[in-house]
Order: structure tokens, then C-alpha cells, then sequence
């Protein structure tokens, strides 16, 4: 038995997120789907972090044990040649070793941090070119007083204020190791990287920066949020157009070929 990690990329505004769900409309079925047509056989995955309905990813990492012999690209090329234009297998690696050993490679349990990114137009009037692919705020944003305010979240905290009423997670305490901010043109983008992330917690963060950049509130009512552990004092959840799953931080000892954001132009 092997393990097998994959590079998927994916633009997430056809899918209903990326776990697998009865309706069979997500990335992660058609990911199972094409595997098993190039495979001719049922493989099982396993992800680094599940994205929600629309939510896009530049590099989500995957893995899926098997006895099959393929090399590296033919399993990137057989299973993109089953996926749909929206879904590509970007990448693969054979890992050696026992999969059954418990500190083996895991798609999940082996990440040390996760990097999201979160587009933003920030423009009078919408476009409908990034219909899907930016989040959008027709007031104009002052990104020194989002800088501001990010400051407090840095570090070890209870995120309850950030967190959705249906996350499963066993604890809201997450490591926040940064938070990034940065205009270009007309576009906004927040890159913030945790150890873990709570269910639409980048979404709530950013629904309560954009209310710093409005105006609405002050820089250090963010730090205040985080102390009242009370998702109803914060922002509402912000759209789902402009996130990004971006980047799984894995130890460097098993060699992933990871990509990385830097070709594109926003990033």
C-alpha cells in the first residue's frame, strides 16, 4: 500500500464546497469520480482543510492510499483528463514509507499552518469580471486602519467571536501566526495564516476589518471583539466570492512539490 499526495486547484463558485455531500455536487466527489475512472477502482481522500460553497482553493493538498503502480504524472494527467475544466490535479508524489505508522504523512493532521487569501474590489460600481472571484465593497477602504487593528489577533486566542454557529471543531483556540493587508489598485487583499481555522472564520474576520475601513468602528474595536467570545457582537459573515484556500505549511521532510502564489499578479 502506498500514499499518495496530490496539488488540487479548483474554482469553487460551480461547487457546494469541497466535502463530499449527497447531492454529489462537490469538488471532492468529482475529485473521488475521477479517480476512480482513471484508477478503476474506489479510492478514498482525505484533505488538508474543507472549503465551503464557492470558496476557491490555489492549492488544496489531498492524499489517498492505493497498491496501484502509476507514476507522478500520469496521475496527475489521467485524473485531470476525467475532471471537469473547473478542477485540476496540479501535482503528485509518491511518499515512501508505512501509511498505517501514525506519524506517516496526512493531508490533514500533518499541516502546520494554513494560508488563505481574500480578494476584495473595492470600487464604487461591481464588475462583472470578478463575478465569483472577488469579494466587493463599494466604500472606499482605509487598508492603515485594517493594519491597525490586526495587531490583537496575533498569537494564541478563543476566536468564539469569529466563529459560525454550525462549526464542529472540539476548541475555538487557534494559533494566528499573521495577518496581511495590502492594497493593489483597486483590490484589497487580506493573506492570514493560523495553525487551524474555525468555519467561516476568515469570513467573519474580514466582514469586521471592512467595518474598521468604512469608518464604522475603530481599529481597536477588533481587539475587543476577540475578548467578548460573542459572535453576535461582530460583523456579519462576508461573502464567499473572494476567498482563497492558498497555501498547506508542511514539514519540509517530506518534499512536497508545493506551488506557490507569487505568479499572480493580486498576491
Amino acid at each position: 500500500m502506498k500514499r499518495i499526495a496530490i496539488g488540487v486547484q479548483y474554482d469553487g463558485t460551480a461547487w457546494h464546497g469541497y466535502q463530499k455531500q449527497e447531492d454529489g455536487h462537490t469538488v471532492q466527489d468529482k475529485l473521488e469520480q475521477a479517480l476512480e475512472k482513471f484508477a478503476r477502482v474506489p479510492l478514498a481522500t482525505t484533505c488538508a482543510g474543507r472549503t465551503d460553497t464557492g470558496v476557491h482553493a490555489l492549492e488544496q493538498v489531498v492524499h489517498f492510499d492505493t497498491e496501484l503502480e502509476r507514476d507522478t504524472h500520469s496521475w496527475v494527467r489521467g485524473v485531470n483528463a476525467f475532471l471537469p475544466p473547473s478542477i485540476a490535479v496540479r501535482w503528485a508524489k509518491q511518499l515512501d514509507g508505512d501509511p498505517t505508522v501514525n506519524d506517516f504523512f496526512h493531508a490533514r493532521f500533518s499541516a502546520r499552518a494554513r494560508t488563505y487569501h481574500y480578494v476584495l474590489y473595492n470600487n464604487p460600481t461591481r464588475s462583472p469580471l470578478l463575478e465569483g472571484r472577488a469579494g466587493f465593497c463599494f466604500r472606499p477602504l482605509d487598508v492603515e486602519l485594517m493594519q491597525q487593528a490586526v495587531q490583537p489577533l496575533l498569537g494564541w486566542h478563543d476566536f468564539t467571536a469569529f466563529r459560525a454557529a454550525q462549526c464542529q471543531a472540539k476548541s475555538p483556540v487557534k494559533l494566528m501566526h499573521e495577518i496581511q493587508i495590502k492594497r493593489v489598485g483597486e483590490l484589497v487583499v487580506f493573506t492570514i495564516t493560523a495553525n487551524a481555522f474555525l468555519h467561516h472564520m476568515v469570513r467573519n474576520l474580514v466582514g469586521s476589518l471592512v467595518y474598521i475601513g468604512t469608518g464604522r468602528e475603530k481599529p481597536e474595536w477588533l481587539g475587543q471583539l476577540l475578548e467578548t467570545k460573542d459572535r453576535h457582537a461582530a460583523a456579519p459573515t462576508f461573502m464567499p466570492d473572494g476567498l482563497y484556500l492558498a497555501k498547506i505549511d508542511y514539514d519540509p521532510k517530506w518534499e512536497l512539490p508545493l506551488e506557490t502564489t507569487s505568479a499572480l499578479p493580486w498576491f
